[in-house]
């Protein structure tokens, strides 16, 4: 299973959020462009890339996104206030490997299917789940349906994967919601990209032996607390 850093941009810098809630940054990093280097010249062969500025429907970061995209010779899965075909089409043809959707794909799931079936296998759908819900528009509100349901909706899609962040330990670095994760993944009718709380190679053995396709970490990295380029696989479990 593939370790993939996260690049959280807000205000055009990084920054990890505390259960995504502006306000509780514990990084703050001036220069996109320079973290994201950092993480390849460490040996990450992925970068996860989320605009948290177009989530909250404040300006975006997509020019910054396609040059990372472009220069630095590692593929990326882009994901944050993407709710619209022309921006998925442009990303696309900038060469990002997946593009994630949430909150629009979620309310419109005949959308959904729509870029799903326009760009097959490169549309991640992210499930951020908080307190057993679907969380929609930058984690702040709940979706109107269920998980369940959700699967039902998208079992027979081309999706790259389903992205599923557990808010609830998200940015907490205390480990992830095990249980969580492993009913998450074995319903889930897609790959699953798992995200929130990885803080331990532990952790993500875990979620390999659940089954998930990567694993997203954050402030864990940031701070030292787990360190994936050390280990006998660097970046892989």
């Amino acid at each position: 299973m593939r370790i993939i850093p996260a690049v959280d941009v807000m205000d055009h810098q990084v920054v990890q959020l505390v259960g995504g809630k502006p306000g509780s940054q514990q990084i703050v990093i001036p220069d996109p462009m320079k973290v994201a280097s950092s993480w390849i010249e460490k040996g990450a062969d992925y970068l996860h890339l989320v605009d948290l500025d177009a989530a909250f429907g404040k300006s975006n970061n997509l020019e910054v996104f396609k040059r990372i995209t472009k220069e630095l010779g590692v593929p990326t899965e882009i994901g944050g206030g993407i709710r619209d075909r022309e921006t998925i089409d442009d990303l696309v043809s900038a060469g990002v490997d997946r593009i994630i959707v949430g909150t629009k794909a979620v309310k419109e799931p005949e959308w959904l299917e729509e870029m799903a079936d326009l760009h097959p296998g490169k549309i991640v759908l992210s499930m951020d789940t908080k307190a057993g819900k679907i969380a929609i528009k930058g984690w702040q509100e709940s979706a109107g349906m269920s998980i369940e349901d959700m699967f039902d909706r998208i079992r027979d899609l081309p999706l790259a994967a389903v992205l599923n962040t557990n808010v609830d330990v998200e940015g907490q670095r205390k480990g992830i919601d095990e249980k969580q994760a492993r009913d998450f993944i074995g319903r889930c009718p897609c790959k699953v990209i798992a995200s929130g709380g990885v803080t331990s190679q532990e952790d993500a053995r875990i979620l390999s032996s659940a089954g998930a396709e990567s694993a997203v970490v954050g402030l864990a990295v940031y701070t030292d607390v787990i360190r994936p380029w050390t280990w006998d696989t660097p970046w892989h479990v």
